[in-house]
């Protein structure tokens, strides 16, 4: 490795089965890239990993190291470069939790009124439960209000129509 980190973002995208994690990350390790930050999860029937690595040779040089692991696992490939910023980890102040009947619209419905009301969005997960007669949304969002909760609270008092629980509470992050 350099002395100066070589940031890139590698996502691999594919059905799900055992072993992506443990192959994936196994030839970055061999090829001599040192992992930075990582997401890594389900979504259907789909696993998806965006990862942080820090390796000298290019985009595309990585791309074609990993790609016989990805092919052998059915994954698609894509790298970009990036920069790290690593150890500025932005702590969320508010968590928003919305739960109704599956609609159209209602992801950017909310988060663009959340937007309007300052909300700079760190984390959103999404998942759509009940039955096919009943779909159930639901939709938990991590963040920081720059503006202030009071805000935010009336961006989501104004999505009334939607018919969708909604909550905002305060995340008190505590430090060592």
């Amino acid at each position: 490795m350099s002395d100066k980190p070589d940031w890139k973002m590698l996502t691999l995208v594919g059905e799900d089965r055992p072993g992506i994690v443990s192959r994936v990350t196994n030839k970055l390790f061999e090829v001599g890239a040192n992992l930075g930050e990582a997401s890594m999860m389900r979504l259907g029937a789909n696993f998806t990993i965006m990862m942080m690595v820090d390796y000298a040779g290019d985009g595309e040089q990585l791309q074609r190291l990993v790609a016989p692991v990805a092919d052998d696992l059915g994954l698609r490939v894509h790298v970009d470069a990036v920069a790290a910023h690593l150890h500025r980890h932005v702590e969320p102040d508010c968590m928003i939790t919305v739960y109704g009947a599956d609609q159209a619209g209602i992801v950017a419905r909310v988060t663009g009124a959340l937007a309007e009301a300052g909300l700079n969005i760190l984390e959103l997960e999404s998942d759509v439960g009940g039955t096919e007669k009943r779909p159930l949304y639901v939709m938990s969002i991590q963040g920081v209000a720059s503006e202030g909760m009071e805000p935010l609270q009336a961006a989501l008092d104004g999505l009334a129509e939607l018919d969708v629980d909604v909550s905002l509470r305060p995340v008190e992050t505590l430090r060592g």
